[in-house]
């Protein structure tokens, strides 16, 4: 159940990994991997999941996969991180899609299931007027509190502006926004139509750049007198290597906090990540291949049979395979982990800020 302490939980800023999708050579879900991996997630010190999102494959909520890939989640988030009053401590993100009629059908399942938020991906509307969309945001929020989304207009199609996000953020039930354009210009009116909408303190702004993941989470947004920032992220680059990420998180979140300075190695850091992501999400071929890389990261740990995806569409780019060999070699303690108390060091001391659920 949603409540206070998760409110507060979310505001605060953690690690939610994009939660893939575990199939067997013959495109059957793998259950025993796909409980895994929100044990994976859960264990590493996410604060939660988002499951039925784009790197869990858009596909399941077409083919009969939606209701139980999310059964699954939350039944593993519940036994790893139980609630005394039932239910999972962890945060519980359902991705649903439009149109309406969908978005609402999928928030009313997802809230069955026990999901405190929807995060509502937009590309569902295709080429619908933006009042549409934001009804339709708004039928969802009256069954689940939301978590918006601007997905990357690469994969969503369609770009939507200051007008649009100041509308939407003052929609009754949204909590939070996961700002994902892959665009600077774009984010900044995101957190700058929040601001103007008098949304600062009720929205939490999440980063889901991949691409620009450290400096989101550093940069002070200032706006007149009002300054906020991104606390945290709900990204695919996190459902890979995420005790990394939950350190990296951790140092960025206790250097805001302080008001420190930024290490110069802090920002050698984040261009590593960015070259990183480069590589699972396949930019150098317009993301086609971000699921299948995803996969076939958790594929060579272990954590995935293999690296399939059920359109045949979504499978790794040529050349992308060396590249995931160039930045594993080449970053060990980024995609490995690291040193987890030289990644928490930073004013202060080590930081896990309330994110980790042990």
């Amino acid at each position: 159940m949603y409540d206070d302490e998760k409110r507060s939980r979310l505001r605060d800023g953690m690690v939610i990994p994009a939660h893939p999708l575990a199939l067997t050579a013959d495109l059957r879900l793998d259950e025993p991997r796909q409980r895994g991996l929100t044990r994976y997630y859960l264990d590493a010190g996410a604060g939660g999941v988002a499951v039925g999102v784009h790197t869990t494959q858009f596909e399941i909520h077409d083919n009969g996969l939606y209701e139980p890939v999310l059964r699954l989640a939350a039944e593993e988030a519940a036994a790893v991180a139980p609630d005394p009053a039932g239910g999972s401590r962890a945060l519980l993100v359902a991705g649903v899609l439009g149109p309406t009629e969908r978005a609402v059908a999928e928030a009313e399942l997802a809230a069955e299931l026990g999901y405190d938020l929807a995060l509502v991906a937009m590309n569902g509307w295709r080429d619908a007027p933006e009042a549409d969309i934001l009804a339709g945001v708004a039928a969802v929020a009256e069954i689940l509190p939301v978590f918006g989304f601007y997905l990357q207009p690469t994969i969503g199609r369609r770009s939507f502006g200051y007008d649009f996000w100041r509308r939407y953020a003052e929609l009754p039930g949204v909590e939070a926004i996961k700002i994902a354009p892959f665009d600077r210009y774009a984010t900044i009116e995101v957190i700058r139509a929040v601001v103007d909408a008098g949304g600062a303190d009720r929205i939490a702004l999440y980063t889901g750049n991949d691409d620009n993941i450290v400096a989101d989470l550093l940069t002070p947004y200032r706006f007149g007198p009002t300054t906020v920032h991104i606390v945290g992220g709900l990204l695919g680059q996190w459902a890979v290597w995420t005790p990394a990420a939950v350190a990296l998180h951790a140092q960025a979140r206790a250097i805001v906090r302080a008001g420190a300075p930024v290490p110069l190695e802090l920002l050698a850091r984040a261009a590593q990540l960015t070259d990183a992501n480069s590589a699972v999400f396949d930019a150098a071929n317009s993301f086609v291949g971000s699921i299948a890389g995803v996969n076939e990261v958790l594929a060579r740990e272990g954590l995935l049979a293999g690296n399939w995806c059920l359109a045949d569409a979504e499978r790794l780019s040529p050349g992308q395979a060396d590249q995931l060999d160039r930045v594993l070699a080449a970053y060990p303690d980024l995609t490995r982990g690291g040193d987890p108390d030289a990644l928490a060091a930073g004013p202060g001391a080590p930081v896990r800020d309330g994110t980790a659920l042990q």
